[in-house]
């Protein structure tokens, strides 16, 4: 099944509100990305309705066994892209912007390409501290 970026951001914000949060709703969505309250309640109906989230009847969302997998995926995405931005000296806000922008159009064989460069850097760091 095909995703689009707009679902993939979307998801992504909830495992990252999850992860700061721990409990998300459609507010805090709404202030995490500045979309329009009827905006987000779209998307979070969509999402439902293709089996990504569920909604408690007091509003908390939880990401469903899929809905989770593209998440973290584009969420690992994210933060990989991030840090081989600022190894290239990119500040910290304009890598995670940049990582915002690449992270949904990147193949496979590319972000596996990246990732294990970002990998051996670590490595390298660690062991010259």
């Amino acid at each position: 099944m095909t995703i689009h970026q707009s679902a993939e951001d979307y998801l992504e914000s909830i495992l990252i509100l999850r992860e700061r949060r721990g409990t998300v709703r459609s507010i805090d969505i709404v202030n995490e990305l500045g979309f329009s309250k009827p905006s987000v309640s779209i998307a979070m109906k969509k999402l439902r309705e293709n089996g990504y989230i569920s909604m408690s009847p007091d509003g908390l969302i939880t990401l469903n066994d899929s809905g989770l997998e593209i998440a973290s995926r584009i969420y690992h995405r994210h933060r990989t892209l991030t840090q081989l931005f600022t190894l290239l000296g990119v500040s910290q806000e304009n890598a995670a912007a940049d990582a915002c922008k690449v992270e949904h159009d990147l193949s496979e064989e590319t972000f596996a390409r990246i990732h294990d460069f970002v990998k051996r850097a670590e490595r390298k760091n660690a062991e010259q501290s």
